[in-house]
């Protein structure tokens, strides 16, 4: 179960400086389901310092995973 703010997906980035966007958030969190919990909070991290690249981080972001 994740839970987050708007704040990841709202962050601008990528080659044409646009929003990441609920999609391509569903797209990672897909993408990571899989791995360990530290293995999901680097690879996240990751993502969202690539996604951003030098643009400013726009918003706060919060996330959260529970297994269950």
């Amino acid at each position: 179960l994740y839970m987050f703010s708007d704040g990841y997906a709202d962050q601008f980035g990528g080659p044409h400086s646009k929003k990441l966007m609920r999609k391509r958030m569903n797209e990672l969190l897909t993408e990571g389901f899989d791995f360990s919990g530290e293995e999901q909070k680097n690879f996240y991290l990751q993502k969202h310092r690539e996604w951003k690249g030098v643009q400013e981080q726009v918003d706060d972001i919060c996330m959260m995973g529970i297994m269950i």
